[in-house]
C-alpha cells in the first residue's frame, strides 16, 4: 500500500480530482456534438469494460493519495450505466475496505438518464450519490442533437430516467449544453429545467466542437453545432437577469456561484475560471491516465496506473506542466484584460483563437465571457457585500424589486413613447 510519505516524495497535491470512465467512450445514445465517442479509437481491441481487478488498484491507489478528510469519485463515461449495478455495489464496498478512519467518501455519476429505473434509483438513493443528469431542455431543444444509435430522440426517456430519481430522494444536478440548437432559447432552457425538471442545481457548458474527425484538440475551425461566443454571453445573461431577480438562494447554477464566491474573494472553484488546472484527470477503462477528460488523446497520455503508482503520475513535471500552461500561456490581451480575475482565459481546449496582435491563444467564447461578467459587476458585488454583512445574497431581489417599481414611473412614458414608434 502506498504511504503518505511516498505522496509527498511524488509531489503529489493534497487533493485531486478523477473522472473515471469503467467503460470507456462507450455509449448507448449517439449526440451529435459529443467529443469523447470517437476517443473509442484510442483502443481499437478493447472490450471496454473495467476489470475488478483495476477497480480495486484505482480505489486503493485514490484513496491512499488523497491528503484530506474527504474524497470524491467521479463516475463518467460514455455511459457509466452500461457498467451494470454490480459493478457499483463492488465500487462502493471496496471505498469502505479502503476507507481511512473518520474519511468520508463521496461519489457522483454522470448519465443519459436512459437506463435508469426504481432499482437504479434505490441504489443511488441508498449510497447517497449525487447524479448528474444530461439535459438540454424542452424536447425539441434537447433532441435537436441528443440522439440514441438510431437518430431517434431521446428526451421523453430522460424525463423518465429522471423522475426514477425525483420519486426516490436522489440528490441531482442537471448538466444542460449550450450549443446551437438551444442558445437563442436561454429562458426557454432555463425555465423548463426549473419548473419541468425541478433542478435545483444547474451547470451550463458551451460546446466548441472543433471540425476535424479525431475528437483531438487539433485546428481552429468549429462545426456548425458550436455555440456563438456573442450567443454564449447572451445565454448566460438572459438566465441570470431571470435568477436574480427571482431564484437567488432557490435556483443555483454553478457558473453564478464560482462568480459570487471569486467577488467574494476567493479563488475560482471551477477549473475552467481558477488561475491554472491540473487537478482534474482522467482514467480510462484499462487504467490509462490522461491530463484532463477534454485531452484524452496520446499528447496528454500520463501513463498506466497499474504500471506506474496514481500519485507518482498525478505529480508528474509532465501534468504540473500541463496546469501551469493555461496561466502561463496566456495572451497579453487577457493578462491586460479587466475581467481576467474572473475569466483567467477560459479553458485550455477552447483557446483557438489569436488576439488582434497575432498572439495564439485567445478563448475562442472570449467576446461573450468578456459581456457576461462586465454585466454581472454590479449585482455580484452587491450579493458579495451582503454576505461580508452576514445576510443572504437573496435579499438582492427584494432590492432589486425596489429598484425596478422607483424607476417604473420614470421608464413607464419612455416604454410608451417607444410603443407608440
Amino acid at each position: 500500500m502506498l504511504s503518505s510519505t511516498t505522496t509527498h516524495r511524488y509531489n503529489t497535491p493534497p487533493a485531486f480530482h478523477v473522472m473515471t470512465k469503467p467503460r470507456g467512450s462507450i455509449c448507448n445514445l449517439a449526440c451529435k456534438y459529443c467529443y469523447f465517442l470517437s476517443k473509442e479509437k484510442l483502443y481499437p481491441h478493447s472490450a471496454f469494460r473495467m476489470s475488478d481487478e483495476l477497480l480495486e488498484s484505482y480505489t486503493r491507489q485514490y484513496i491512499q493519495a488523497q491528503r484530506t478528510g474527504e474524497v470524491y469519485f467521479a463516475w463518467q463515461g460514455g455511459e457509466p450505466t452500461l457498467m451494470g449495478l454490480e459493478f457499483f455495489h463492488r465500487a462502493v464496498a471496496l471505498q469502505q475496505r479502503y476507507r481511512k478512519p473518520r474519511m468520508i467518501i463521496h461519489n457522483s455519476l454522470q448519465t443519459n438518464a436512459v437506463l435508469l429505473n426504481e432499482e437504479w434509483a434505490a441504489f443511488l438513493r441508498h449510497n447517497d450519490f449525487l447524479v448528474g443528469v444530461s439535459l438540454d431542455g424542452p424536447a425539441e431543444l434537447h433532441d435537436a442533437y441528443r440522439v440514441d444509435k438510431g437518430g431517434q430522440p431521446t428526451h421523453r426517456r430522460v424525463m423518465q430516467g429522471l423522475q426514477y430519481l425525483i420519486d426516490a430522494g436522489v440528490e441531482f444536478n442537471v448538466l444542460c449544453c449550450v450549443h446551437a440548437g438551444n442558445a437563442t432559447h436561454p429562458l426557454d432552457v432555463y425555465q423548463f429545467l426549473r419548473d419541468e425538471a425541478h433542478a435545483q442545481f444547474i451547470q451550463f457548458i458551451p460546446i466548441v466542437e472543433l471540425r476535424n474527425a479525431t475528437g483531438y484538440q487539433v485546428g481552429s475551425q468549429v462545426t456548425e453545432r458550436t455555440v456563438e461566443a456573442l450567443q454564449w454571453g447572451n445565454f448566460l445573461l438572459s438566465i441570470f437577469d431571470e435568477w436574480v431577480h427571482r431564484d437567488v438562494g432557490q435556483v443555483f447554477v454553478q457558473l453564478f456561484d464560482v462568480c459570487l464566491g471569486v467577488w467574494s474573494g476567493y479563488p475560482a472553484s471551477l477549473c475552467v475560471h481558477s488561475e491554472t488546472c491540473g487537478l482534474g484527470l482522467a482514467l480510462e477503462h484499462n487504467g490509462d491516465l490522461y491530463a484532463c477528460d477534454h485531452f484524452v488523446e496520446p499528447d496528454y497520455f500520463l501513463g498506466n496506473i497499474q504500471q506506474q503508482p496514481l500519485n507518482k503520475l498525478v505529480g508528474s513535471e509532465q501534468q504540473t506542466n500541463f496546469g501551469q500552461a493555461k496561466l502561463e500561456a496566456l495572451p497579453d490581451d487577457c493578462l491586460a484584460c479587466e475581467v481576467r480575475f474572473i475569466c483567467n482565459g477560459g479553458c485550455p481546449k477552447d483557446r483557438i483563437l489569436f488576439t488582434g496582435s497575432g498572439q495564439v491563444g485567445l478563448n475562442y467564447l472570449c467576446a461573450g465571457y468578456k459581456a457576461f461578467f462586465s454585466q454581472i459587476d454590479r449585482p455580484m458585488r452587491w450579493m458579495a457585500s451582503l454576505a461580508r454583512l452576514g445576510r443572504p445574497p437573496a435579499e438582492i431581489m427584494q432590492l432589486l424589486a425596489h429598484l425596478d417599481s422607483s424607476w417604473a414611473p420614470v421608464l413607464s412614458p419612455i416604454q410608451r413613447k417607444r410603443h407608440r414608434k
